[in-house]
């Protein structure tokens, strides 16, 4: 395997891990401007996304060693799960 196929496998199974960090931070910022939210955040829109992010590929990880291949639903489900519990953790919120 090359260098070039080696850098899209890996950009492949990360990508859908950064779409979801980012859709996610920015919606959450979006709404919680829009709902009138006056809680200061802890981290940057970055850092939050960063954080998210690599929560996101922690999961892809283990549902690949787990069931031996990328792209189950069941994985999918779990990032969107987690990726919403990093984002509630990071914003505070059972605080609320």
């Amino acid at each position: 395997m090359t260098f070039y196929l080696l850098a899209n496998h890996l950009l492949n199974f990360v990508a859908p891990a950064a779409a979801v960090a980012v859709l996610l931070v920015l919606t959450s910022r979006l709404l919680g401007g829009l709902f009138g939210s006056k809680r200061p955040l802890a981290h940057s829109w970055w850092a939050q996304a960063a954080i998210v992010f690599i929560v996101n590929v922690a999961i892809l990880a283990a549902g690949l060693l787990f069931f031996g291949h990328d792209g189950k639903m069941l994985t999918c489900a779990a990032v969107m799960a987690g990726a919403a519990l990093c984002q509630w953790v990071l914003l505070g919120a059972w605080r609320a």
